[in-house]
């Protein structure tokens, strides 16, 4: 048997964390069985489906590097292949016509709910005669439910459940306008496409029994079922956009890299041993259902920093350059010239290991543009004003203009600042810290040094000069 999962979203929103997470574990339990995973895009709600959230989804699956095997499948367009086969489970004696009235049905609504119960249909057109029809209602078609014992579900994730068949009531297949409902929609669509693990939310889980009956009812294999718990906040109330329910362009724009909101993702509610941090390989090797926990997980937001941090040290600098370039460009709104690309690149190793998010080696790289960050932190206003600062920048930018362009190395620029400091009788930090803050505007940096040697002597003197003005 060839694995196949699918993740089935409803365009009616962002991509959110939480089907992400979905979709991973969909293209991960795929992947670690060289079976195939899918897209179907559910978008039959045709009030609130709209495009941009089509794009969203898709453009989101593609920034996780999460795409589909194949084309999206679009359940809209399989609205006739839907209703052909609510019309075969009523040719087969599975499904019947009702002309229950909305008027009917809101009567029984409202006795339910007097009565505090949870609304079903009574099934008065199950066995009726058609010929009873009254004149001028449409039908719906309904399911012909099984009305004795049970229906069970082998969840590979949440084990065995079972509902009572009494519990459930004839579902409608086909509305009387002729459009296919979700339910059937979902196993039709599931089965047209040779699903054989169906892993999603746990929320899903109580319309599995419905569609398990439409399996059934069609003669139809019924795939493994994995419900999955849903995830939470850290307070352990469900997830909101307080705790970080936010679209997955969201995170983009935060400065998340694509790999790590997969590792992180991975880990609310998988486990493997104490491993925390896995490459795509690892992922892929290691992922399986036995797994996943039947606990709901809880999302933090600092540990996905942590976890997105540990990838930017890791990360090649040339791969991170042209959105680090893309971000400046769009906050200073011009264009970066070569000379700056090419200090921001020397540059970003040691950027890359202070910076958490790529939104923090942005704000890192502005020391690197010409002219520098602009307008200095207050930290460093203080350090320029203090006593001493001014003599002991003098002292060092007297030092650095006796280095000729060949000697401009990290080595020789600190020699030349230990030798000032020691000439003033200062120690380096009292000549170093007020340099700093001429040079970055700042009162931390990666190490003045490799600072100073990646500006370049004429952009060092000519910002120190500037400070001391």
């Amino acid at each position: 048997m060839t694995v196949v999962t699918r993740f089935a979203p409803s365009p009616t929103g962002f991509l959110h964390i939480g089907g992400a997470r979905t979709a991973l574990f969909n293209w991960l339990f795929a992947r670690h069985h060289g079976g195939a995973y899918k897209l179907r895009i559910e978008d039959t709600d045709r009030k609130r489906s709209t495009q941009p959230a089509i794009d969203a989804i898709i453009d989101g699956l593609k920034w996780l590097e999460l795409e589909c095997d194949g084309e999206p499948v679009f359940q809209f367009a399989q609205m006739a292949r839907h209703a052909a086969v609510a019309e075969e489970m009523l040719a087969a004696g599975h499904a019947y016509k009702c002309y229950a009235t909305p008027e009917e049905l809101a009567e029984m609504r409202a006795a339910a709910q007097a009565d505090g119960k949870r609304f079903r249909y009574d099934g008065r057109w199950r066995d009726r005669d058609p010929a009873d029809a009254p004149a001028g209602v449409a039908p719906a078609i309904r399911l012909k439910a099984p009305q004795t014992g049970e229906t069970v579900i082998d969840d590979l994730v949440q084990g065995r459940v079972t509902v009572a068949n009494a519990e459930l009531d004839d579902m409608v297949l086909l509305r009387a306008d002729g459009t296919p409902t979700y339910m059937l929609a979902v196993v039709v669509d599931d089965h047209d496409m040779g699903v054989t693990h169906v892993i999603r939310g746990d929320d899903h889980l109580n319309n599995t029994f419905r569609q398990a009956q439409v399996f059934e009812a069609m003669g139809w294999p019924l795939p493994k079922f994995a419900h999955i718990s849903l995830i939470h906040g850290a307070d352990g109330a469900k997830l909101s956009k307080r705790h970080g329910a936010l679209g997955v362009e969201a995170y983009r724009e935060m400065g998340f890299l694509p790999a790590a909101i997969r590792n992180y993702l991975l880990r609310l509610g998988w486990s493997h041993g104490d491993l925390e941090i896995f490459s795509t390989e690892e992922a892929i090797r290691l992922f399986d259902l036995s797994g996943v926990n039947k606990g709901a997980a809880r999302f933090d937001m600092a540990k996905l920093e942590s976890v997105n941090g540990h990838y930017m040290v890791e990360a090649a600098p040339e791969s991170l350059l042209d959105d680090v370039v893309e971000r400046l460009e769009a906050d200073i709104g011009r264009d970066l010239n070569d000379g700056e690309r090419g200090r921001i690149l020397r540059g970003m190793p040691s950027l890359q290991s202070r910076a958490k998010t790529l939104v923090d080696l942005r704000d890192g790289a502005r020391i690197y543009l010409d002219g520098g960050t602009g307008a200095r932190t207050p930290k460093a206003e203080k350090t320029l004003a203090a006593e001493g600062a001014t003599a002991a920048l003098a002292a060092a930018t007297a030092a650095l203009e006796t280095l000729p362009k060949s000697a401009w190395t990290e080595a020789d620029i600190e020699a030349a600042l230990r030798q000032a400091a020691d000439g003033a009788g200062l120690k380096l930090g009292k000549v170093a810290q007020p340099l700093r803050a001429a040079l970055t505007g700042s009162d931390a940096s990666p190490s003045l040094f490799e600072v100073a040697a990646i500006l370049g002597r004429e952009e060092c003197l000519k910002r120190a000069a500037a400070a001391r003005c």
